[in-house]
């Protein structure tokens, strides 16, 4: 049987409490497995910060505000999940009224900006300041500035992976983390022509280059060599810039992921390898049910079968549908 390459399907998604989400232009869906065991799908639109603009087009500005957007919809997202699994006897508190009074009603959307802004804030500080502090204690014993750069980069990249190693001995985590392998493994089976069956998405791969493990491991790596080049002697100036130049960061990683997940040619796979192995760590084999909530996810926003036709060429028998042992058609 041939064996198929990838193809950009355009759709991504992410990892929430006991579901996924998945995106697919301005659409997204969230499926959710309901403590009755049950899956609550939720399909909504969201067009992003400054929608329309011409400049949400432009190369290494738009990774920024797509990572922007990733992150207002990724928090949206999980509080939509974890909703389902709140205490039934809760009350509205006084803290809750009082974001609603100051928000105009829409106290949760405030709670969740002012959430994402910590949580960048929080990263910001872990993986971006601190590194360069604990580094700076080598000074006395290395005076060359471009070593320290290294090294400052190196402690960056080994407090990502300490952090993640860190928290996947978590039991919800590790769920998050299943649920993530699931959400691949849909895309993946779809990226790989096959028909989204339990069976063929159980057997696909829980690894994607466009995924944002990968993304964050290019943050780290185009970090070393940009700091690199920052030569002040002012430890504010120092730390200053490396904050106002993660915007610059974050928009060039944006457009090598970008073109990771729409290249397969040895380079592209050389300089993708890190963050697959780093996604060993983010993602775990999922269980039936949870490619069942993934499944559900993908297509409320997407019709895999019209791009498998459009794509690869063959309509899907619905007999194949029907029998989970199938495997995907000949070439």
């Amino acid at each position: 049987m041939a064996r198929r390459k990838s193809r950009y399907s355009g759709i991504g998604g992410q990892a929430v409490l006991e579901g996924v989400m998945m995106k697919n232009k301005e659409k997204y869906a969230v499926a959710v497995r309901k403590p009755d065991g049950e899956i609550e799908v939720e399909v909504e639109t969201y067009q992003g910060l400054a929608h329309g603009s011409k400049i949400k087009e432009l190369p290494f500005i738009r990774g920024i505000f797509n990572f922007l957007d990733s992150l207002l919809l990724g928090t949206r997202a999980l509080n939509y999940s974890a909703s389902f699994y709140e205490e039934e006897d809760s009350k509205e508190t006084k803290f809750d009224k009082a974001m609603d009074k100051m928000s105009g009603g829409n106290g949760e959307k405030l709670l969740s900006g002012i959430v994402t802004v910590i949580s960048v804030v929080l990263a910001v500080g872990l993986f971006i300041v601190l590194p360069y502090f604990i580094s700076s204690l080598f000074e006395s014993f290395i005076r060359n500035r471009s070593l320290m750069s290294i090294i400052e980069g190196v402690i960056r990249i080994a407090l990502f992976l300490l952090y993640v190693w860190g928290i996947s001995a978590m039991k919800d985590i590790r769920r998050l983390y299943q649920y993530h392998g699931a959400e691949h493994k849909c895309i993946n089976c779809i990226e790989k022509g096959r028909p989204l069956t339990v069976h063929n998405v159980m057997h696909s791969s829980r690894l994607h280059k466009r995924c944002g493990t990968s993304f964050i491991f290019f943050v780290m790596l185009v970090s070393i060599v940009l700091f690199f080049f920052i030569q002040v002697d002012n430890v504010a100036e120092k730390v200053i810039l490396r904050i106002l130049l993660m915007p610059v960061v974050a928009g060039i990683s944006y457009e090598i992921i970008r073109l990771a997940g729409r290249t397969d040619n040895i380079f592209i796979k050389i300089l993708s390898a890190p963050g697959m192995w780093i996604q060993r760590m983010t993602t775990k084999e999922p269980d039936e049910s949870m490619a069942e909530v993934a499944i559900a996810s993908v297509e409320a926003v997407f019709d895999w079968k019209k791009y498998l036709q459009d794509t690869f060429g063959y309509e899907v028998d619905e007999s194949w549908m029907k029998d989970e042992a199938s495997v995907e058609p000949e070439d």
